[in-house]
C-alpha cells in the first residue's frame, strides 16, 4: 500500500466511529454538540442536525475506506484503521465529559 492509503484506513476509522453517536443521539431525538452548534462543539445542535452529520460522516468514511483498499491480509492496513478509532473515540470521550453539565 502507498502511504496515502495508510493516511485513508486511519481517518476513515476516525470518520465511521464519530458517525455513530451522531447517529445514535439524532434517530433517538436527543439532542448532542456537532460543529454546528453555538459554540461549535460545546453546543447542542437538533437531532436532525445531527442525523445530517452522522450521514455525512458515514459518507466520508465510506469513501476513505476505499481510498486505502484496506484488506485482511494487510494486518498494518488494520492496525491504522483500529487507530484511528481509537483517537477519536478517547478524544470525544474526553471533550463530551462536560456536556450535560454546561
Amino acid at each position: 500500500m502507498e502511504w496515502y492509503q495508510y493516511v485513508a484506513a486511519f481517518f476513515s476509522g476516525v470518520f465511521l466511529t464519530n458517525m455513530i453517536p451522531h447517529f445514535i443521539h439524532g434517530i433517538s431525538g436527543n439532542k448532542f454538540p456537532t460543529p454546528f452548534a453555538k459554540p461549535p462543539g460545546k453546543g447542542l445542535s437538533s437531532p436532525t442536525i445531527n442525523v445530517v452529520w452522522a450521514l455525512f460522516n458515514l459518507l466520508v468514511g465510506f469513501l476513505l475506506l476505499g481510498i486505502s483498499k484496506m484488506t485482511s491480509s494487510n494486518r498494518l492496513s488494520i492496525v491504522v484503521f483500529f487507530l484511528g478509532i481509537a483517537a477519536i473515540s478517547i478524544m470525544s470521550s474526553i471533550g463530551f465529559q462536560k456536556k450535560d453539565k454546561e
